[in-house]
């Protein structure tokens, strides 16, 4: 067996065509594209694109794979170029009642072995959603209900940003995941942790223990792929060895999640909408400590402080280890331009993070920036949190 490395959150803008997909991701975000940046530029081996459900890009995967540039497996999943596993996922929108009995919505991730599998899931949401060629569109049904849509063809669901304030299930859905899918809960083998959690804030909760912990990068570019991601152990790439991760199967194994510090999400504490700041006092925060106001966007820290039942975070003993990863694109002092040369020397952004020594850096850009990155990867930084939708940042 060997390690490697797996985003499996990458959303596509536009299809070949230039229809749109996620309205908010860039446009050079298309299938063909996402493969080579994962080949060529970032180094990663597994990667799930979780907008494969549209006929537009159910198209482009056709005519990808028709022109040979990839093929699909035996035991599920694309490989393009002998190098990147293509996971054909579907990010779909779920319609819950929270803990209040309001409505609330809630993002999942499901995953699927062959374009067979998601072509069909397409076409019976397509009853479901109005529209089923953009991405992560609002379903009439529960997510305990999609899960038996999704089985049925031997998909796997995942709850997204599982913290996040918006679209999540802890978020604004429930304070507890088996409240939501009941006697089906052992069917949940992992949830996505989100830019703005981390392993430590999850694990206060008790309902967690038996799940496997995910991080993903969410990208709306291509440049944000890869943001966070995960280190797995598996014996090749394809659909049923990402399964046996999850699952902890036969040696296989999510062996360390690499995240951002929950510090530099976009809603790790909680935002004023009037004084348009974030709150850095002791969580959970219910209310502006400036103008008293109570509009605001409760942050990842302050909702898990709030719904937590661990009075400390401590992991059970299979636990992967949590690294705090700051993307090249965060460092202080490093551009595209930067990072275009440091790619040019070292290969891909997995190598430049992961095996290049201070003196090779400093070789290539200088020892300012080689600082940077040094004390990124070390974690000799500080940052102003996030929150509100802004992403928090790293000081000087």
């Amino acid at each position: 067996m060997y390690e490697v490395y797996a985003d499996l959150h990458v959303h596509i803008g536009r299809s070949n065509k230039n229809k749109p997909i996620k309205i908010t991701a860039s446009s050079s975000l298309n299938f063909s594209n996402i493969a080579y940046e994962c080949e060529s530029r970032k180094g990663i081996n597994i990667v799930g694109i979780i907008d494969c459900a549209s006929p537009y890009v159910i198209e482009d995967i056709e005519d990808f794979l028709k022109k040979g540039q990839a093929y699909e497996l035996d035991d599920g999943g694309i490989l393009y170029k002998d190098k990147v596993c293509i996971i054909l996922g579907s990010e779909i929108e779920t319609s819950e009642i929270n803990d209040d009995g309001n409505t609330g919505s809630a993002h999942n991730l499901c995953y699927f072995p062959k374009l067979e599998n998601i072509k069909k899931f397409s076409n019976e949401m397509s009853k479901h959603i109005k529209n089923i060629t953009l991405s992560s569109q609002r379903a009439d049904i529960s997510a305990y209900d999609l899960i038996d849509i999704v089985e049925k063809y031997d998909g796997i669901l995942i709850p997204a940003h599982a913290f996040t304030p918006h679209k999540s299930f802890y978020g604004n859905c429930t304070s507890r995941l088996e409240r939501i899918f009941k006697e089906k809960y052992d069917k949940i083998l992992a949830i996505e942790l989100g830019l703005s959690s981390d392993t430590y804030l999850a694990d206060c909760i008790s309902e967690l223990e038996n799940k496997n912990f995910i991080t993903n990068s969410d990208a709306h570019s291509l440049p944000r792929i890869a943001r966070e991601y995960n280190k797995m152990l598996v014996n090749n790439i394809s659909y049923k060895e990402l399964i046996k991760t999850i699952k902890n199967e036969d040696g296989r194994k999510i062996i360390a999640n690499y995240g951002l510090d929950p510090k530099l999400g976009k809603y790790h504490r909680t935002y004023c909408e009037v004084c348009k700041k974030s709150i850095e006092g002791n969580p959970p925060i219910r209310k502006c400590d400036t103008c008293d106001s109570k509009n605001i966007t409760m942050g990842v820290l302050d909702r898990i402080e709030l719904i937590k039942d661990k009075n400390e975070s401590i992991s059970p003993k299979n636990r992967q280890e949590y690294i705090y990863q700051i993307p090249l694109s965060f460092i202080p002092g490093i551009g595209q331009k930067t990072i275009n040369k440091l790619l040019e020397t070292f290969g891909t952004e997995m190598n430049i993070i992961h095996n290049t020594s201070f003196e090779q850096l400093a070789n290539v850009v200088g020892n300012t920036v080689a600082t940077n990155i040094e004390n990124a990867r070390s974690g000799n930084i500080k940052i102003q949190s996030g929150g509100g939708g802004v992403y928090g940042k790293i000081t000087t």
